[in-house]
């Protein structure tokens, strides 16, 4: 789950800044008020692969002339079978397990998926926002993200400034982010091939020996620097705009310490598994634009997002929500999102025996080409007490595409972009 990482810096600045805006929109001099409370337990399910539980425990409380702390606590758990990155066969193929004890076997024509997959993670963060000065508003925050593997630590700052009477604000925000990381087994050498014990290992030290060869020890860890500008404007009283730009530069261990990478020959026949190793640097762009307008049957919230970097990766986001309030106290709200990428430009389903061995090379689908989509609808409602609850059902799939590549031999009979089909469900409680 390393690509998922990345994005807690930018998620915890994008909340700063949204903080920021939310206290610009309040009256200069607001009392203080109880803390309030919001619950949600989420499952995210996909066909034959990872499963997902999340529960998640938000404070957010305001002490008064607009100093607002919020803080949050999210503890999920992830198990399934997750693709490996290798390339399906007309025969069974042998894997090593990433800790190097035990090997599992993948059925004829499936997709090589390690079942042992599995995860527990704990996220911790904080904001706090107040007032600076006439018109200028500040916010701060920590991030602290763990799991077996994996800790991910973070801190943001950004600034907020009124302009035209409060219609305009303009935000600015930076925030920093270390990952370290602890594979099972310990991290690979990149581009090493996978040992298998297919007899050839008189006993299992001579196994241990091969397979330790294979691993570096070396501490593995990345920093990941991110900016965000700003800008929101009324339009009139029905229509709020943002637009947002944002730069990203991640610098250390990029690669997935347990994604694999096939090498086939002409006939299209796995002759190695190779485990895979990307740049270690990631340099990345994204401009964001926000409309919500409030008409006489509810709010929409329509947004999209293009994004690029050095690694030729493009990406399209076009996300809508439409709130339609049934009564007073009840609402139902469709949402659909529609996601396109190209692939990296390292990015290899599979390598040809004996061509020119690449610096750099993942099979990951994640960096390939795809597009996905995700429809639901969410049904909220408001109590007598002033509490709320809301349950959400959403779903979503992911369809990865050839990027140009040739498919030798037997690999033209296999299925190797298999769509990914999911089910969200969400259900939320605030007090």
């Amino acid at each position: 789950m390393q690509l998922t990482k990345s994005k807690n810096l930018s998620v915890s600045l994008a909340a700063a800044a949204c903080a920021l805006l939310n206290v610009g929109a309040q009256a200069e001099e607001a009392p203080a008020e109880e803390w309030k409370f919001d619950t949600a337990i989420l499952y995210y399910g996909e066909t034959d692969r990872v499963q997902l539980a999340e529960g998640v425990f938000n404070a957010n409380k305001d002490f008064g002339d607009q100093r607002i702390f919020n803080g949050k606590i999210a503890i999920d758990t992830l198990t399934g079978a997750s693709a490996s990155g290798a390339v399906a066969q007309q025969e069974a193929q042998t894997f090593t397990r990433p800790s190097g004890n035990g090997q599992y076997v993948v059925n004829p024509e499936e997709t090589p998926l390690d079942d042992t997959f599995q995860d527990t993670r704990v996220q911790l963060s904080a904001q706090w926002t107040q007032p600076l000065w006439e018109n200028m508003t500040g916010s701060t925050g920590v991030h602290l993200s763990k799991e077996y593997d994996y800790l991910s630590l973070g801190v943001n700052g950004s600034l907020a400034r009124d302009f035209n009477q409060k219609n305009t604000t303009v935000s600015a925000g930076v925030s920093y982010q270390y990952d370290s990381i602890d594979p099972v087994g310990e991290a690979p050498v990149g581009l090493s091939s996978m040992v298998v014990d297919t007899g050839q290992f008189a006993d299992e030290t001579l196994f241990d020996t091969a397979f330790d060869a294979t691993r570096t020890t070396d501490s593995k860890d990345k920093n990941t620097v991110d900016l965000l500008l700003g800008v929101t404007q009324v339009i009139n009283r029905r229509m709020l705009m943002q637009f947002n730009y944002s730069y990203s530069v991640a610098d250390g261990y990029l690669t997935d310490p347990y994604k694999l990478l096939s090498v086939v020959n002409s006939e299209g026949i796995t002759q190695d598994i190779l485990h895979e190793n990307r740049p270690d640097k990631r340099t990345k762009q994204s401009f964001y634009w926000q409309t919500k307008y409030a008409s006489d049957y509810g709010i929409a919230d329509v947004s999209y997002r293009y994004a690029t970097d050095d690694w030729d990766i493009d990406s399209h986001t076009f996300d809508s929500r439409f709130r339609v309030q049934l009564t007073d106290n009840s609402y139902l709200q469709p949402h659909f999102r529609y996601y396109q990428q190209s692939a990296a430009d390292f990015y290899q389903p599979f390598l040809v025996e004996g061509s020119l061995l690449p610096s750099v090379a993942s099979a990951d689908y994640r960096l390939g080409e795809m597009t996905a989509y995700t429809v639901g609808l969410k049904y909220g409602q408001t109590m007598d007490n002033g509490r709320e609850w809301a349950i959400r059902l959403e779903y979503y799939q992911q369809s990865p595409k050839n990027a140009g590549f040739d498919e030798p031999g037997a690999l033209q009979g296999l299925d190797l972009y298999p769509s990914i089909d999911a089910v969200i469900a969400q259900v939320s409680y605030s007090f």
